[in-house]
Parts: structure tokens; C-alpha cells; sequence
């Protein structure tokens, strides 16, 4: 009887040596291979630093052959060259030098020296099978104000955790603001020439979807803290970015008005005429040209808009009834396109002979809610209820602004689909004018300070977080300007019903006076016909009438 291969009572092989080795090499060769493999993924995955280690080794083999001196003539050379290029270009080289030296330091030095401690302390370290699972800091790029880093998650993590240890981010790396995007920032470029097939099936790659990255944003300096000039008005409107004001990378915030109503909130003397001018002012050369009209009310007497009253082609700001009279003529603009349009297009394209219609409302909530005159109103609420739900396509927009979102003071609050939220007094009042959350992602409208009018969170096309921004300001010299520069293309605007007469009380002689109504007009009879005829039938027969 045959010893079995493996005697695990006296732990003995009775199998030859020769398979035992054969065996053992074979794993040694797979595991050199395991190591090969990853080192090239080391490799491939750090392709950045191959030019720094091929420096380094070159410098290295340079001081051994030939000292010092080949060093300290490479970096006069160096240090010459720098000072002419920052001289002629500083702009370039700030962006390919000392954004990318700042870039380095800090990822090195300010980011993955405390990346374990900072996870730690900020509740974002899973537990897993004895050990720790820390989120993976996979690269790090420096603007002139903001860090951006983009994290992996650990499985078993989401965005909202993020969002909820932000400000605690903020301050254990050295800043006072992070925020927090769960969807790439950049948008895929516009490929054209030869190779653009070849670069668009890269692009799918490189900007594919990945949903266990966040981005974590960190404001090194707020470049929100200076007042904003007013920018240069643009010689045709895109009306899918219209220029109102800088975001915290410096970017221009780019407002989309095409196709949508827009609804600006913020406490008083926060802004909300910032916005209002600075949209105008976007718009200035397609007022000139006709190809936009815009019809604006003003319920404060006059207080915000009359600056500019030649930037507009209607224009109310003392008759409650002449109000609500230019939104019933909005409403029947807007029915009259939709007779034109129906069928054919389903987003009007403004043109000079059918505009866009832009209807802007200082103080929306003096309309809804404080409104004396029930009847009237009533008449503004349905007006804009139609404009708000069925506008947006036929080219009749509108813009309002207002103190208070509540629901009971702007009771068609949810037919705004973009909204700018600037300073508010209230905590609730953030999610009640951004949605649900937003307070949450970041959006602290209610700790605005006085000082920084202007700066609005708002929501940017693609991204559910709130964006901070700060809107232009413009003087009132400015907008006079402005308003005699762009002045609107006349337009017929109905006159108001005259006054009605009022009847003077005649006297009768004795100091006393007797009121003498006169006798009304009447274009036909009080009774009908049939009851007539039956009078005049029994008047006939020798009966009075009655």
C-alpha cells in the first residue's frame, strides 16, 4: 500500500524534491510578476514625475564628473529666462509655473502630511475587517484662490458625508470655506480638426462618470470680498450665458435666461437691484436693437427703477390697476404665440419682429400679498400664474425679486426654475428659495454679512450644489449712462382710463345744496319685449299700466 503524498500527522511529503522546487519557483515567478506589474502601474499612474527623477539622475551624474560649477550656470540660465518670461508673459507664467509650484507644495505639504489625521478627526475613516479604510486623495490642482481636490470615497461612503463635515474640512486644513461637488466641475471640451474622433473617444474616457469621487473645493482667499465693477456689456446676448458678476474661482457667473423665469431673494440692501441692473446691462445691446423688451413694474413708487426708465418698453410704477393691466397684456402676447408656434417649434427664438418679452418685478410680494384691492390682485396672481407655467417657451419671461419666500407671501414661489439666493435673515429661508438641502450643501445665504452685498449662492447648470458668487454693482451714474446709450425702441403703450367726472351739487338758492342726479343713458329698454308689449295691450283695453 501506497504512502499517501502528504503525511499531515508528521507533517512529511513523500513526493519528490524536484516538484516540491518546481512548485515553489513557479510561485516565486508569479509573485515577481505580481510586483513587476505593479510597479508599472506605479509607473504609468505617476507619469508626471518621470521628467523630475530623469533631472535628479542627470544632476547627480553631472556633479560627480564635473562638481558644482555646470549646476550654478543651469540655474543662472534658469533664473535669466524665468525673469524674461514673467516679464513678457506674466499671465502664462503664472499659470504653467507658479500655480504649479504652489500646486506641489501644498499637496505635498499642506494636504498628504495630515491627510490620515484630518480623515480621522472628521469622522470620514471607515472601519473594515481590523483595519481602516481612508478616502484616497488622487490629485490636487491650485487656482489663484481655491484647492481643488479630487477624493475617492471608500465604499460605504456618499456625498452627503461630505457635505455634512465640510466647514470642519475647512478649518483643520487652514481655510474658512470648502464645498463640496459630487459631479465633475469641468465639462468635456469642443473637439475639432483631424484628430478630433480620436480625442472625443479619450474624452469619454477621461470625463466618464464616476460616482465614488467628490471634489472638495477649499477657499485659500476669497476673491468675493471686493466690490465687482460693472462688466462690459456684450455686442449680442447669448441668452444661454449672460454675464452678471465673478464666482469663487474667478470665473464669470453666466445666468441662463433662455426658456426659464427667474426669482431673486435677499434681505433688504443685499443686492437684489444688483442683479436686477446687472441683467439688464447683459442685455443692453439686444434692447437697443429691439430684439428684447422689457416691461417693468415697480410697486415702490419708482424708488429702484425709474433710473433707467428708457431701457424699458413699459413701464408702471404708480397704478396698481395699469399693472395688473401690462401682465394681462403679457398673458395675451403670450397667447398670440402660442396660436403662431403651436406645432412647430417648442422653444420660441427671439427675432426682432417677435422679441423675447422680459417682465421684471422689483417687489413681487407688494403684488401677492400686500396688495389693498382684493379684485386686483386676484388678477396679478392668475397673470403671472400663466405667465410663470406657460411663458418660459414662448419667450415671456419673468424676473421678480422679493424680501420674503415664504410660501404665504409668494404664493407662486414653485414656478421659478432658477433662483439666486443673496443674503437672508432667516435660517428656514435658504431651502425654502434654493430647495430642499441646500443649507445643507453649503448654501449659507443666512450668514451673508451686510458688508458683502451682493454675494448670492446660486445653482449652476449640471451641479446640485449651490455655487457662491458675487453680482456686479453699478453706480447710479452708470446706469444713467447705460439707459441713454441702450435706449429701448418706442413702443405703444395704452394710456390710462381718464378720471371719472365727478358731479357737482347744485345749490337751490338758500345756502343748502340739492344733489340732481342726472337721468342715465340707456341704449335699450330695462324690460324685454314681451313684458312691453303686454303693457301697451292692457293700456289698450282702458287699464292703467303697471
Amino acid at each position: 500500500m501506497r504512502a499517501p503524498l502528504v503525511n499531515f500527522r508528521r507533517f512529511q511529503i513523500t513526493a519528490p524534491w524536484p516538484i516540491v522546487w518546481t512548485l515553489t519557483v513557479l510561485f516565486l515567478l508569479s509573485r515577481l510578476v505580481v510586483a513587476v506589474v505593479r510597479l508599472a502601474v506605479f509607473a504609468v499612474r505617476h507619469w508626471r514625475a518621470w521628467p523630475a527623477v530623469a533631472l535628479v539622475l542627470v544632476a547627480v551624474h553631472v556633479y560627480r564628473s564635473h562638481g558644482w560649477w555646470p549646476h550654478l550656470l543651469v540655474l543662472l540660465a534658469v533664473a535669466a529666462g524665468a525673469g524674461v518670461w514673467w516679464w513678457k508673459g506674466r499671465e502664462s507664467f503664472h499659470r504653467l509655473v507658479v500655480l504649479r509650484l504652489v500646486t506641489v507644495w501644498r499637496r505635498l505639504w499642506v494636504y498628504r502630511r495630515q491627510w490620515h489625521e484630518v480623515m480621522s478627526l472628521c469622522g470620514l475613516v471607515k472601519k473594515y475587517d481590523g483595519g481602516e479604510v481612508l478616502p484616497r486623495l488622487l490629485s490636487v490642482r491650485c487656482s489663484y484662490a481655491t484647492d481643488e481636490l479630487v477624493v475617492r470615497m471608500p465604499k460605504g461612503q456618499n456625498p452627503e458625508v461630505y457635505h455634512k463635515a465640510a466647514r470642519d474640512l475647512a478649518y483643520s486644513f487652514g481655510t474658512r470655506h470648502c464645498r463640496v461637488f459630487s459631479g465633475r466641475r469641468q465639462a468635456p471640451p469642443a473637439r475639432s480638426g483631424r484628430l478630433a474622433v480620436l480625442l472625443r473617444l479619450v474624452d469619454r474616457v477621461r470625463f466618464r462618470d464616476r460616482p465614488r469621487q467628490v471634489w472638495l473645493v477649499f477657499i485659500r482667499r476669497d476673491p468675493l470680498t471686493r466690490i465687482v465693477a460693472p462688466l462690459p456689456v456684450p455686442v449680442r446676448p447669448d441668452f444661454t450665458a449672460l454675464p452678471l458678476g465673478v464666482r469663487e474661482d474667478l470665473a464669470t457667473y453666466c445666468l441662463r435666461l433662455l426658456a426659464t423665469h427667474v426669482l431673486i431673494g435677499g434681505a433688504t440692501r443685499m443686492g437684489k437691484g444688483s442683479v436686477i441692473w446687472s441683467l439688464l446691462r447683459s442685455l443692453a445691446a439686444g434692447i437697443r436693437s429691439g430684439l428684447v423688451r422689457v416691461w417693468a413694474i415697480d410697486p415702490k413708487g419708482g424708488m429702484e427703477l425709474s433710473i433707467g426708465r428708457a431701457l424699458f418698453s413699459r413701464y408702471v410704477d404708480d397704478d396698481w390697476t395699469r399693472m395688473a393691466d401690462l401682465l394681462d397684456d403679457a398673458v395675451a402676447r403670450m397667447r398670440a404665440r402660442q396660436q403662431a408656434l403651436r406645432g412647430k417649434v417648442r422653444v420660441h427664438t427671439p427675432t426682432v419682429d417677435e422679441p423675447l418679452i422680459v417682465v421684471v418685478i422689483d417687489e413681487i410680494a407688494a403684488l401677492l400679498a400686500f396688495l389693498p384691492d382684493s379684485d386686483i390682485r386676484q388678477r396679478i396672481t392668475q397673470a403671472l400664474g400663466l405667465l410663470l407655467t406657460q411663458g418660459a417657451g414662448l419667450g415671456v419671461l419673468v424676473v421678480a425679486a422679493t424680501q420674503d419666500p415664504r410660501k404665504e407671501v409668494v404664493s407662486v414661489r414653485d414656478f421659478f426654475p432658477t433662483r439666486i439666493a443673496l443674503g437672508l435673515t432667516e435660517r428656514a429661508h435658504v431651502d425654502l428659495l434654493l430647495g430642499d438641502g441646500a443649507r445643507d450643501r453649503g448654501a449659507l445665504a443666512d450668514q451673508i454679512p451686510q458688508s458683502a452685498k451682493g454675494v448670492a449662492y446660486v445653482l449652476l447648470d449640471g451641479q446640485p450644489e449651490p455655487a457662491r458668487v458675487r453680482i456686479s454693482y453699478l453706480p447710479d451714474d452708470v446706469i444713467r449712462e447705460m439707459a441713454a446709450t441702450f435706449p429701448a425702441p418706442p413702443e405703444v403703450q395704452p394710456e390710462p382710463d381718464p378720471a371719472p367726472v365727478v358731479v357737482k351739487p347744485r345749490s337751490n338758492g338758500n345756502g343748502r345744496h340739492t344733489y340732481r342726479p342726472s337721468a342715465p343713458k340707456q341704449d335699450a329698454p330695462l324690460l324685454p319685449p314681451s313684458l312691453l308689449n303686454a303693457l301697451d295691450l292692457n293700456a289698450t283695453n282702458g287699464s292703467d299700466p303697471r
